[in-house]
């Protein structure tokens, strides 16, 4: 599923014009983002958590030339699936 299928669903799903979920969908994942932006974490029960973590710099190689590069430290985001989620998923694996 991407962003445009989950507008699609929302409008069908709530029975309301496409533009009307777009908004609802685009204002969700602006709202989250900038949560994730100020260092705050997202939690939804059941479905998982979003965070920011924090990664020190280190020496790596360019993997084409073996050369040794420094790294930059880094913040990246990060999700965790929730249990329910995680059980969903696993009983619909094994059937």
């Amino acid at each position: 599923m991407n962003k445009s299928s989950l507008i699609d669903a929302l409008a069908e799903k709530m029975n309301m014009q496409r533009q009307q979920s777009e908004f609802i969908i685009n204002a969700i994942f602006n709202d989250m983002t900038e949560a994730l932006v100020r260092g705050e974490g997202i939690e939804i029960r059941g479905f998982g958590s979003f965070s920011i973590r924090e990664y020190k710099a280190y020496t790596g190689r360019n993997p084409k030339t073996g050369e040794r590069i420094k790294v930059k430290p880094k913040k990246l985001p990060f999700f965790k699936v929730g249990k329910d989620l995680k059980e969903r998923v696993m009983a619909k694996a094994r059937s």
